[in-house]
């Protein structure tokens, strides 16, 4: 996927989020993560393990991705974690440099037995 600007990095819709080796560089060293209250690419990277060890399956795959300025926002699906369930995960990440450098998120979706660590963005 080729956009201008805050899009540049993006990955197309439909790609699925996985492991990335070269995901760091992607952040900004002072990134921060609204949900997680944290800062820092590790804080994400710690929270997306232990969703894993959790749901070894979690598969988050951008469905739409939109471009204005300086801001990428994303509705993703996840799947791979257990029964009917497929919660949806919209985000809205700030872009410096053409890195991530800020995200807000939020969820809809998730089954009644995910607790509040599973929540992802």
């Amino acid at each position: 996927m080729a956009v201008d600007g805050a899009g540049a990095d993006a990955r197309a819709p439909g790609d699925p989020i996985e492991g990335d080796p070269e995901a760091a560089d992607l952040h900004t060293p002072g990134f921060f993560s609204h949900p997680l209250g944290a800062a820092g690419f590790e804080a994400g990277k710690e929270a997306w393990r232990m969703l894993v060890g959790r749901f070894p399956g979690i598969r988050v795959v951008a469905e739409d991705i939109l471009v204005d300025g300086d801001k990428a926002a994303v509705r993703s699906s996840v799947a791979g974690i257990g029964g009917d369930a497929r919660p949806m995960l919209f985000e809205v990440f700030r872009i410096e440099d053409g890195r991530f450098a800020e995200m807000r998120g939020a969820g809809a979706g998730s089954p009644a037995s995910a607790g509040p660590e599973d929540v992802v963005g």
